[in-house]
């Protein structure tokens, strides 16, 4: 069952998750090796992975992001 309210995401947030402030800080450099090999940005940033599958808003910039430097 999906979560239906804000505590409940909050409940259910992955240990492993790097949070908001973590994300936005290393962004930039995630999307850049994203851009280049996606499974090493994965590999040498889990926390930032986690995190982008559970929050609309910091997935939101970094596709921002990817799409700035897309051709």
């Amino acid at each position: 069952m999906a979560p239906t309210n804000t505590l409940e995401l909050l409940l259910r947030t992955d240990a492993g998750d790097a949070g908001c402030g973590e994300t936005v800080a290393m962004l930039d450099v995630f999307a850049e090796l994203a851009l280049v090999d996606p499974p090493d940005a994965v590999r040498r940033h889990p926390g930032i992975s986690v995190h982008l599958g559970a929050c609309d808003a910091c997935a939101l910039d970094f596709e921002g992001l990817l799409a700035l430097a897309g051709p």
